[in-house]
């Protein structure tokens, strides 16, 4: 949580830094150009890997499967689309990062480690 405020002022000021050299090099009409499309690609990429996790999802439960790798995949889908629709250079990358399956592979041992923490230092519970 200490880290949270850090992030909540210099993520901003990055990603203002990087609109400005964008600007710089390509011009304002690319830079703004570039960020809607990387939008429209993230909202479509999200949605389609998006319904394709939620009928994983049922398929496990419907065959008595845990679904918690299926979770986190969803859940790195959600949070990857979510910064895709942000505009801003920092935030794609990430985002695009979260959706492609090869990369998001190495974010979810991170991720489901951080929700092991959080659990087991009781801020959220888990009920099975």
């Amino acid at each position: 949580m200490k880290y949270f405020l850090l992030l909540l002022i210099l993520f901003p000021a990055v990603e203002i830094g990087l609109f400005l050299i964008s600007s710089q090099l390509i011009g304002i009409l690319p830079t703004m150009f570039f960020i809607i499309l990387t939008s429209a690609l993230g909202a479509y990429l999200a949605r389609k890997q998006g319904i394709a996790a939620f009928q994983k999802l049922q398929r496990d439960l419907q065959y008595g499967k845990m679904p918690g790798a299926t979770i986190v995949d969803g859940f790195c889908i959600l949070a990857g689309g979510l910064l895709l629709l942000i505009p801003g250079f920092l935030s794609d990358v990430i985002g695009a990062l979260l959706l492609i399956p090869m990369t998001r592979k190495r974010f979810k041992p991170l991720l489901e480690r951080w929700l092991r923490n959080m659990s087991n230092r009781r801020r959220f519970t888990i009920i099975r």
